[in-house]
């Protein structure tokens, strides 16, 4: 693959490796919010097939970028924390023990540590700090699942640094004890391949607006079978059934549709955002996760290599997402220096706890890399002055 920056409104004098911050909105999908918005000037040419037939495009869309067979076990959320709100509110158990990967997005931390109220227990996995720490973080949160556990709320990679974790595994243990997997997959879903079959979650969420390269406030998830029967956090006409029938909504219905489409947001036929996450979606499953991990190894093997001559400590290969990985800092480059050279030499990162975090995508190129390097070894060569 080639670099796709002309898809975008990329300024040459910025170096944009922060994804997993926020994605830029490429060309294409601000073309198609524009159009939303003027065909809310002319609502007579919004008809009653308008409220359904772009979000059922945009689910099938969505489904072959997870490998679901199933679309109406897809819906449109305004954010992850939408989403797992309805997971908690429908949790087939009592008490028992949630498990949580340390220092993940709060959204998948908030909706868990609510549920000590209700008798639950909450148990953090920490990474430990050992030379091959990706791989010992997951024989540790492995090794974690017992009896007592009744969800694992994770990532597929870690938000902070990349630190791939071993769903399939995970999954085959959960199994033994009846637990349920929980996946924020916010921060790889739209870059990296992911498959509902082979690691068989019973839940994934994901917010649209950073690897999905759609808008803010729109985003979708996966609902299993053990969610087929739950009751939505809100009660909306859209989601009951036979509510494509306009003339009879008066007749109100006990029944949701059918399978997950219980849970989705309120007004989710969102004029604007469904033709921009459509479009979104479209030119993401074009190029290929695995072409976009492809395209961000090739980028990125090199200036890795110095970055580490440098001092600079990064997760190994085979255990981090090639579009997003971490960089700790060496003792002789302080923090707040490093942020300097960053806004110095317009270097576009984000600081997540300890981990500078780096996140490139198809638009980035060698010179952006450059630009990373550049200030990234500017703090060390002041300090040898």
């Amino acid at each position: 693959m080639k670099c796709q920056r002309e898809k975008f409104q990329l300024q040459r004098k910025y170096a944009y490796l922060n994804c997993a911050y926020m994605s830029p909105l490429m060309k294409k999908v601000e073309k198609a919010g524009v159009k939303g918005m003027r065909l809310k000037r002319k609502p007579f040419h919004i008809g009653p097939e308008n409220f359904f037939e772009e979000t059922e495009t945009v689910r099938l869309l969505f489904s072959k970028l997870i490998d679901n067979d199933e679309n109406e076990r897809v819906v449109v959320i305004p954010a992850a924390s939408y989403g797992l709100a309805n997971v908690v509110h429908n949790l087939p158990f009592n008490d028992g023990e949630i498990l949580l990967a340390d220092e993940q997005f709060p959204s998948n931390v908030y909706p868990w540590t609510a549920l000590t109220e209700k008798g639950f227990d909450i148990k953090i996995v920490s990474a430990p700090q050992s030379t091959s720490r990706g791989e010992d973080w997951n024989n540790e949160i492995l090794n974690a699942i017992n009896e007592r556990t009744r969800v694992i709320a994770i990532g597929q990679v870690h938000w902070s640094d990349g630190t791939l974790f071993k769903l399939e595994l995970i999954r085959e243990k959960l199994d033994k004890v009846g637990g349920l997997l929980i996946i924020d997959g916010t921060q790889s879903i739209g870059a990296m391949p992911f498959s509902v079959k082979k690691c068989r979650p019973d839940a994934v969420v994901c917010a649209g607006y950073k690897w999905l390269m759609g808008p803010y406030s729109i985003g979708l998830a996966y609902y299993g079978p053990v969610f087929d029967n739950g009751s939505p956090i809100e009660q909306n006409w859209i989601n009951r059934l036979k509510s494509d029938d306009f003339a009879g909504l008066v007749k109100y219905q006990e029944e949701y549709r059918k399978k997950a489409l219980r849970y989705e947001v309120g007004e989710h036929s969102n004029f604007i955002l469904i033709p921009m996450i459509h479009a979104a979606l479209k030119q993401v499953l074009k190029w290929g996760p695995e072409n976009i991990q492809e395209y961000c190894k090739n980028l990125t093997v090199e200036p890795i290599n110095e970055l580490k001559a440098m001092g600079y400590q990064i997760e190994n290969e085979a255990m981090r997402g090639q579009h997003l990985f971490g960089a700790r800092l060496p003792e002789n480059v302080n923090a707040d220096d490093l942020k300097k050279s960053f806004a110095k030499n317009r270097v576009s990162v984000s600081t997540r706890g300890d981990a500078i975090r780096i996140a490139p995508h198809v638009y980035n190129d060698e010179m952006d890399m450059r630009k990373l390097l550049k200030a990234m070894k500017e703090p060390i060569l002041a300090q040898k002055n």
